[in-house]
């Protein structure tokens, strides 16, 4: 059956998400007087990255909404007991640098103009609704989605098959005419794939394991995917 719709992730998919976030938590803690107490950049990214890991997983798990996610981090970092709003007010700042960094992958816009009229687009991602909206429309691609399903409202996260079906749903499609794209293989790809949907693994590092999936390295080479060609892996599963 012909794959009809694409569903997307978006940070690290379509938005580069780990360049964004780095170039903003330097220029945050250069700002913030916090370098000095570092051993150095890579060690307060890799501090950073922990924190932001470990919160973000509660917020997944339900533990944390998405605005008590973000202030666990500043607690996080700092390691200090701050009240809701210096938390806030800290966090905030880092936000200024971090969406002044914003950028899309260079591949991004090609690949949805490639794709624009062959097929229907939505996005599920494992964020909040209104971060990822305001995201879209900042970097000017909300208009390119039909759909937008986040965890926050869905009650559950990706890598479970009803995130992904949800998608299907909100489409109107059967998951086997539905296919997801994502940069992580176990939650995006693998996780999509179980749901019965096409799961697609964009490994933009070139790892080289497709572990049985279909992998692609940029976007570019997405249609001819879609397409069935069989030097991506699982041609099966392509319509």
């Amino acid at each position: 059956m012909a794959i009809r719709a694409v569903l997307w992730d978006i940070d690290d998919t379509l938005f580069d998400y780990t360049g964004s976030d780095r170039t903003g938590a330097l220029r945050h803690l250069a700002a913030e007087g916090l370098l000095a107490a570092q051993e150095g950049e890579e060690h307060a990214l890799r501090l950073w990255g922990e924190v932001m890991e470990s919160a973000f997983g509660r917020f997944l798990a339900g533990e944390l909404g998405f605005l008590e996610h973000r202030r666990e981090r500043a607690r996080g970092f700092l390691g200090e007991p701050l009240p809701d709003d210096e938390a806030d007010a800290w966090f905030g700042r880092y936000i200024e640098h971090y969406e002044a960094a914003w950028t899309l992958f260079p591949d991004t816009l090609p690949a949805l103009d490639a794709l624009a009229d062959g097929y229907r687009h939505g996005v599920v991602s494992n964020s909040s609704l209104p971060n990822q909206d305001r995201k879209l429309r900042i970097l000017g691609l909300r208009d390119r989605f039909e759909v937008l399903l986040c965890a926050d409202e869905l009650g559950c996260a990706k890598p479970a098959a009803e995130a992904f079906l949800a998608g299907c749903d909100a489409l109107g499609l059967p998951p086997e005419q539905v296919a997801y794209v994502g940069d992580r293989a176990d939650v995006d790809a693998r996780g999509a794939t179980e749901a019965g949907l096409l799961g697609i693994w964009l490994d933009r590092a070139d790892t080289g394991d497709a572990s049985g999936l279909p992998r692609i390295t940029g976007l570019a080479q997405l249609p001819a995917l879609l397409r069935g060609d069989t030097r991506f892996g699982a041609p099966s599963t392509i319509g």
